[in-house]
């Protein structure tokens, strides 16, 4: 449940910033610990449960774990926790495969004039309360030129499609936190998850 959640919410805010190369045991850490938070979902609590995450375990995942739930066209992503609720993120982005899955693309659309993989860099602040997330997109960028919000919000959509949201998810919507988790705690090099 929470492993395509969470490589999904960190596809377009991921970038690591010279941290250390994440290890099979920083993904195997990881995955503990995400079965440990889905665990906790399904027990009531009668104190507040806290699990640190840090930015090595997370790309851990994503480097070794994660690739079965990525969407087609969608590689390498990474993230650097830089503190004070702020998140930056990269991926490499197949544009022909997004465009091979999605609809035909009109001379307007940016992304028509983009070919193959391109590197995709997000940076925003993650609040969040009472069970509900927002991201606040700060810049975003393609291939190192600025990413218009527009473009950044299509490719997000067609990322995020699902059976319950056909459309996928819009970048400036609130949304619900998965796994009863309450808020999480955005520090430098890691994230507090709080159930």
């Amino acid at each position: 449940m929470l492993p395509r959640v969470l490589a999904s919410a960190l596809v377009l805010t991921v970038a690591t910033a010279g941290a250390a190369a994440p290890t099979r045991r920083d993904a195997d850490s990881m995955r503990q610990k995400v079965d440990a938070i889905n665990q906790n979902a399904l027990t009531p609590a009668a104190q507040v449960r806290r699990t640190t995450v840090t930015q090595n375990e997370v790309n851990g995942y994503l480097t070794y774990d994660a690739q079965p739930d990525l969407p087609p066209g969608l590689v390498e992503p990474s993230i650097a926790i830089l503190g004070t609720g702020r998140l930056s993120g990269r991926a490499v982005v197949d544009l022909d495969a997004v465009r091979a899955h999605n609809k035909p693309a009109s001379a307007m659309d940016p992304m028509s004039y983009l070919p193959g993989r391109v590197p995709v860099t997000a940076t925003g602040t993650l609040t969040t309360s009472n069970g509900v997330g927002r991201f606040a997109l700060e810049s975003a960028s393609i291939a190192g030129v600025p990413l218009p919000k527009m473009f950044l919000q299509e490719l997000l959509s067609y990322y995020s499609r699902s059976p319950s949201a056909p459309g996928g998810i819009s970048l400036d919507s609130p949304f619900a936190l998965p796994a009863r988790i309450r808020e999480i705690q955005v520090l430098e090099g890691q994230a507090v998850v709080v159930q």
